[in-house]
């Protein structure tokens, strides 16, 4: 694993040194360049935390992945600059769902002058990190929120327009054997959304392209413009050309993603999904 390549992946050109702009800066450019992806999943391909396999991904064949896989490889990039850096335990939905989303998300603290919050794993989420400190921050027109709970939880509040709109996170190193767990486990439960849907998700400054199973979506503060994927072959050109993914066997996910758009959307029109 070459530092200078994953540099070279994510488009960063700044200096390299333990500082606040160089991790702003790979931070950025790493969710601008990265996209948000769980083709793996839908192709039965194991999935584990091994930074050396998520390297060769991300960086050497220019793939995509899902929170433990780019919060990981942030993880490694950082550390490897020389920051400090602490892997933490985080809950999407727990809002909703309780204790027993803890573990399907990883966050990072990077301890500068004061904490940070780092976070590339939700597919439309910060851009930039922010304090860990209570408060709103502003990063172009998106608005963010950090909060602590009764329990002791923080609590990340999504801008307007994004989803997940909430997580929550604990303090303190991570619950690893709970993070494993929860890796495991939404790459095989049924009722897990990776396993059902696919999702591919490319953040811009303030809007995203998200691709969400036949449905290609361009949302902002605006709104959100649509096109529904027709073919197997306009699947494959969108995700090379929108995505930059490539060298991935779709044409067999076709009918699995086909049958999965009739359950849910039936004979509805493209403006009424």
């Amino acid at each position: 694993m070459r530092l200078e390549d994953y540099l070279e992946r994510i488009g960063y050109r700044g200096k390299i040194a333990p500082t606040y702009e160089c991790f702003a800066g790979i931070h950025r450019c790493q969710a601008l360049a990265v996209p948000y992806e769980n083709l793996d999943v839908l192709l039965g391909v194991p999935l584990d935390q091994d930074v050396a396999r998520i390297h060769d991904k991300i960086v050497r064949r220019r793939r995509g992945g899902w929170c433990y896989e780019v919060n990981g490889l942030l993880h490694w990039a950082l550390e490897t600059i020389g920051f400090d850096v602490t892997r933490m335990t985080g809950g999407v939905r727990r809002r909703e769902r309780g204790d027993a989303a803890m573990g399907n998300h990883l966050v990072l603290k990077i301890m500068l002058e004061r904490p940070y919050l780092a976070d590339l794993g939700l597919g439309d989420g910060l851009r930039d990190p922010i304090p860990l400190e209570e408060g709103r921050y502003w990063q172009g027109g998106l608005e963010f929120a950090l909060e602590t709970l009764p329990d002791g939880y923080w609590r990340f509040h999504n801008h307007a327009f994004a989803n997940p709109p909430t997580f929550d996170f604990q303090l303190g190193p991570a619950d690893e054997p709970r993070l494993a767990a929860q890796c495991r486990r939404l790459q095989v439960d049924p009722e897990s959304s990776f396993v059902q849907n696919l999702a591919i998700q490319m953040m811009q400054a303030e809007t995203l392209t998200v691709l969400t199973g036949r449905v290609l979506h361009h949302k902002s503060a605006a709104g959100t413009e649509k096109r529904l994927i027709a073919t197997d072959i306009e699947l494959e050109e969108v995700v090379r050309d929108v995505f930059g993914i490539a060298g991935v066997p779709l044409a067999h996910l076709w009918p699995r993603i086909s049958e999965r758009h009739e359950l849910l959307f039936g004979g509805k029109s493209l403006a009424e999904i």
